[in-house]
């Protein structure tokens, strides 16, 4: 009797004006072993993202105006054909060729969702460190893991962890309340090294401004939920 195929898999880049970078995550999204498309969602851009995107072959999907990363996430789970869904962010370049091994685990039903985890990088500001700490503590209270990076957003997953966690938080919650709702529906999490990177905050105002929207949306995602649990 002959085998069963490999699950394939689908590419999801959300991407927000990342015209200088969106060229190259696609070059190395598309050569990823299994890969059956490449879906980038270009959530109101205002450069050339979506143009850079088609050209190198991926498919687009294209919000109007800016509707947040976890609205581009559901439009490309639900444009994928997939078995698998593969989100990698947009800023990643040649690196997201690392994402392969992120596949493998759930590929051979050893988890449902995969998480990279980064290779530590020096001048991290305490805002960010912040966010982590408040994202890794909400994770830890409501499932008991406590994720080494609990806001990456280079994940695989079935399809049926992610519709156990629709409809996604909203903003910059959409990873945590991802990893707490997957968990809490009873299915496998795990984290795999990488050597992935993408573009570093700097410590500059719109950086802190950013910074001070992640703890806001998190903490956003993380109430709702303790909420529910304490009642």
């Amino acid at each position: 009797m002959a085998a069963p195929p490999a699950p394939s898999v689908s590419v999801i880049i959300p991407a927000r004006n990342e015209a200088d970078r969106i060229a190259d995550t696609v070059a190395a999204a598309r050569a990823l072993p299994g890969v059956a498309e490449v879906i980038v969602v270009d959530d109101g851009s205002t450069d050339e993202t979506a143009a850079v995107a088609t050209s190198g072959g991926a498919i687009v999907a294209r919000h109007a105006r800016n509707q947040g990363k976890a609205k581009a996430m559901e439009t490309g789970a639900d444009k994928a054909g997939g078995d698998l869904l593969l989100f990698l962010d947009a800023d990643l370049g040649a690196t997201a060729a690392e994402a392969g091994a992120l596949v493998e685990p759930v590929r051979q039903n050893l988890a449902d969702m995969s998480i990279a985890t980064f290779p530590a990088l020096p001048g991290r500001s305490a805002g960010f460190g912040l966010v982590v700490r408040l994202s890794r503590w909400g994770i830890r209270r409501l499932t008991g893991r406590a994720p080494a990076a609990p806001l990456s957003g280079q994940r695989c997953i079935t399809r049926a962890a992610f519709a156990a966690a629709r409809p996604l938080a909203p903003g910059f919650g959409v990873e945590t309340a991802l990893t707490i709702d997957v968990l809490r529906a009873g299915f496998r999490v795990v984290e795999i090294p990488t050597r992935m990177h993408h573009r570093v905050t700097g410590n500059d105002w719109p950086s802190r401004r950013h910074r001070a929207r992640q703890l806001l949306h998190v903490t956003r995602a993380l109430l709702p939920r303790l909420l529910r649990r304490r009642g």
